[in-house]
């Protein structure tokens, strides 16, 4: 049965006064929890980007929202623990974006769904690790679980999200991959709805999240923003990281000539594959590419 909303959606609160009066919870705080009823309120708006917050959907059904803290690493502390645990302890989740000063609207109820590490800088801008929360939408039937969207085996043990790991070299150089590549790869994957943005393949163990501005080449705004990225199949995906093919303003393919037809038709590629959902962020990036793809 669901509980009914003690808010509407689409309707306009002083956060102050409709909110917390009412509810409770730090009025400056952009994660809120309530003492004095189950309800966390999470705030969301433009003014935390330059403190490295990111926050929007990314799919009709999948909100991502930064953890709090504005100095150092971000940690499963206060609103962040709350948030992590939130289907745990028995919480409701609401979402609210500011449009004034003062003003936010309700957006929706949402659920946590996953989080995940990604590298960010502090107010004062020094480099540090963020936590970013993937929730959706309250009611939303998802096509994936989260353990789709596991990239190593043993994710799910105790400890494996710990940001230091100094006994074991392997172990810390899996985490370190986990915070450089994992929210950014989450949030391809619920841009991309699931699915290879070329062949429409939907097994998420396979899928790439592919950098269209490589990681190495990328500045730190590029390596964060998810237009930056297209969920590929390993074939496109290896031939997309190595300029051996790229996609123009429609989204259609264009093949290197360092590959012959005969190869390329090996390997399944006909020339014919096109994108249909590119973003104008997406077409920012792929110029980059084509550049790049000419000049190899």
């Amino acid at each position: 049965m669901n509980e009914k909303l003690p808010f509407v959606p689409g309707k306009v609160y002083h956060r102050r006064n409709d909110i917390h009066k009412i509810y409770g919870g730090n009025w400056q705080s952009g994660i809120c929890p309530s003492s004095q009823y189950p309800y966390i309120f999470i705030f969301s708006g433009k003014s935390g980007k330059q403190h490295g917050y990111r926050d929007g959907w990314a799919n009709a059904d999948i909100f991502e929202y930064t953890g709090e803290g504005q100095v150092g690493d971000m940690e499963f502390t206060k609103g962040n623990l709350a948030l992590r645990d939130q289907l745990v302890n028995g919480k409701r989740v609401f979402l609210f974006e500011s449009v004034e000063k003062g003003f936010v609207k309700f957006q929706c109820e949402l659920e946590i769904f996953d989080f995940d590490f990604f590298d960010t800088h502090d107010r004062i801008g020094n480099e540090r690790v963020g936590i970013k929360f993937f929730f959706n939408r309250k009611g939303a039937n998802l096509r994936i679980k989260q353990s789709d969207l596991q990239l190593f085996e043993d994710e799910s043990e105790p400890g494996f999200y710990q940001i230091a790991i100094p006994d074991s070299t392997e172990k810390e150089s899996l985490v370190k991959t986990r915070i450089r590549q994992g929210a950014f790869r989450k949030s391809v994957i619920h841009r991309w709805n699931y699915e290879c943005a070329v062949t429409q393949f939907t097994d998420t163990r396979i899928l790439i999240a592919s950098h269209i501005v490589p990681w190495k080449s990328a500045t730190d705004e590029q390596r964060l923003d998810v237009d930056n990225g297209i969920l590929l199949s390993p074939t496109y995906d290896a031939l997309f990281d190595k300029h051996l093919i790229s996609f123009d303003e429609r989204g259609q393919i264009i093949l290197g000539n360092q590959i012959s037809e005969s190869n390329y038709n090996k390997i399944g590629i006909t020339g014919k594959e096109q994108i249909f959902k590119l973003t104008n962020g997406n077409q920012n990036y792929l110029e980059d590419h084509r550049r790049k793809f000419y000049e190899s």
